[in-house]
């Protein structure tokens, strides 16, 4: 089994926002994850589309995973693939139609995934389960880093992965080295963490308990 660590940038020094993302990504991380919030779905404001165009210019070669915690999505899809990302997801209810902004996704060459937050049913997979390339579930209640991983939400990741083998698992929040090992076994097969790693002294040790802790399952 293939594991991926996508550290989340919400969590990284944002004055040393470069070295923080060459330091990650030396220390062996996959993806980096770019969360984008706009005070309105969620209660917090973050980056927009010339951070994560700032940073595709300085690292071109850098897989960059976007999650849109932002409604309405289809304008700033539009933008954050221009941007450089290599995929965006959404929330299917921060958009009136799911199937036509997903589709918007895969025409601007992005992998499309939707996100389903911890009391969001998952129902509506199988009537987009062949537009998506993944599906995020959100382990805590977004809009907020550093909260405690929502143990009751392993049993979604057990049904998902049950019922869609083949769809691809990634996980956010709350996400430890303590905890990765019961998402896996659940399903997961990506991972983000922000405080978990870049609240951390050294990124290189901890991305390697990670992968430690990936081993046995």
């Amino acid at each position: 089994m293939t594991y991926q660590i996508l550290p989340s940038l919400l969590a990284a020094d944002v004055t040393r926002l470069g070295e923080e993302i060459n330091a990650v990504m030396q220390a062996g991380a996959d993806m980096i994850h770019f969360d984008v919030m706009d005070n309105h779905y969620v209660p917090n404001l973050t980056f927009g589309p010339m951070f994560c165009e700032a940073i595709h210019k300085r690292f071109d070669k850098l897989p960059i995973d976007v999650h849109l915690m932002t409604k309405p999505v289809d304008d700033l899809i539009q933008k954050f693939a221009a941007a450089g990302a290599t995929r965006i997801s959404i929330h299917p209810d921060a958009t009136i139609h799911l199937d036509r902004s997903l589709q918007l996704i895969k025409s601007q060459h992005c992998q499309a995934g939707i996100v389903l937050n911890p009391a969001t049913s998952i129902d509506c997979i199988q009537w987009c389960i062949h537009r998506l390339d993944f599906v995020l579930i959100m382990t805590v209640n977004p809009g907020f880093g550093g909260q405690s991983l929502i143990h009751e939400v392993i049993k979604k990741i057990e049904l998902i992965h049950k019922q869609y083998p083949q769809l691809p698992i990634c996980v956010d929040g709350g996400i430890t080295s303590e905890n990765v090992s019961s998402l896996a076994l659940a399903g997961a097969t990506q991972f983000v963490a922000g405080s978990a790693i870049f609240n951390t002294p050294d990124y290189v040790k901890t991305i390697a308990m990670f992968r430690a802790a990936l081993k046995h399952e």
